[in-house]
């Protein structure tokens, strides 16, 4: 590592030939092209997370050889850029390249770098991996009429039901309309009013309430890049919106972000109709996978056609810094696994959450 000069700048600090060769070595990866890996979610992060670096990794020879995104805490510790947010997370390396872990932490001046979706065949930070977890896809690469064959196999009352609750919205609202690249800022504040609602309702901590993330969406929602640029997708019954998801899509991968409804829709089940709408736009866009990201639910096991494998964990170097980042995220992650192994358990957290979320939710006069 000592002949591999390794500097960290602010990501706003990168030059047009570094982020030229991040767009590079990223192509030249193998991996899906997804845009949470690309140079323009890093440099939106950096806009509204004053701690956000990245670490620029010489190759040896007087050239660059890779990247790291990160952000800088307390006595050095860091995590994936975007922790919280970010869907895929880790470093951008030259093909062949191997700095040592450790040393490119020292590098940074990290005790530790944490992340929660490291992308698999990140060879790196994979044995510092404390779990891996799936995160669910649909493939369109073969066109929405393939993808619709599948389902009608693997989900066929499923793919049933929507299609008729579908036609039945239609009837009862004044037909049914889908955009796929809405541009109207108020649908996006829409989308959000929805999503902190659900976040509240459902007991979960509501990430629209942070500013930073509220800024990091909206500036996001603008960018329009090869590699990342923010998409607003919107299904309308006659006027009204009713189901909305943004996410981030490349040329070939659409990352499943923040989908939410109107829950005075709720017996239309619009989030599955705008899911359905949502593939069969991006596969007509030349799109050939919608991630939707890890985490179980109903709706991904009847929607997906595979899995990614993502990571969970810390790369750590000895310490104090290490010590505090163990006591600090060890305990949680023990009781998440033990729960989430257990299916009676997990359910049981499951409606504690949303009873906690009905007392917290304001009361209608």
């Amino acid at each position: 590592m000592s002949s591999r000069r390794t500097r960290v700048v602010r990501p706003g600090d990168l030059g047009a030939g570094d982020i030229e060769t991040w767009r590079e070595l990223r192509a030249k990866s193998g991996a899906p092209a997804h845009p949470f890996m690309e140079p323009e979610f890093t440099l939106a992060v950096g806009r509204v997370r004053p701690h956000a670096r990245v670490a620029v990794i010489g190759d040896g020879a007087g050239g660059t050889g890779g990247f790291l995104p990160f952000e800088r805490g307390r006595l050095g510790q860091g995590r994936a850029i975007g922790l919280g947010v970010s869907d895929l997370q880790g470093a951008v390396l030259r093909p062949g390249l191997r700095p040592d872990a450790k040393e490119l932490l020292r590098a940074c001046g990290l005790s530790a770098w944490e992340f929660d979706n490291l992308e698999e065949g990140q060879v790196l930070f994979e044995p510092d991996a404390a779990r891996s977890y799936a995160s669910y896809v649909i493939d369109v690469g073969e066109g929405y009429e393939s993808y619709e064959k599948v389902l009608r196999a693997q989900s066929p009352k499923f793919l049933r039901t929507t299609l008729a609750k579908e036609r039945r919205l239609g009837r009862d609202k004044g037909g049914v309309r889908f955009v796929l690249d809405e541009r109207d800022p108020a649908a996006l504040r829409t989308l959000m009013e929805w999503k902190s609602a659900q976040y509240r309702r459902t007991g979960r901590r509501d990430r629209f309430a942070k500013q930073w993330i509220r800024d990091l969406v909206e500036f996001l929602f603008h960018t329009r890049a090869p590699g990342c640029s923010g998409l607003l997708s919107v299904l309308y019954a006659g006027d009204r919106p009713v189901a909305a998801h943004f996410g981030l899509r490349s040329r070939t991968v659409l990352s499943c972000w923040f989908p939410a409804y109107d829950p005075e829709f709720a017996k239309y089940s619009p989030g599955l109709v705008l899911h359905l709408r949502m593939a069969r736009a991006a596969a007509d866009d030349g799109i050939g996978m919608l991630d939707m990201g890890r985490g179980a639910a109903e709706y991904k096991d009847a929607l997906k056609t595979g899995e990614l494998t993502v990571y969970e964990g810390a790369s750590v170097r000895p310490g104090a810094g290490a010590a505090l980042q163990w006591l600090g995220r060890e305990p949680s992650r023990r009781a998440h696994g033990f729960v989430t192994k257990r299916p009676r358990l997990a359910g049981l957290a499951q409606r504690g959450l949303e009873r906690a979320g009905r007392l917290r939710e304001p009361k209608r006069p």
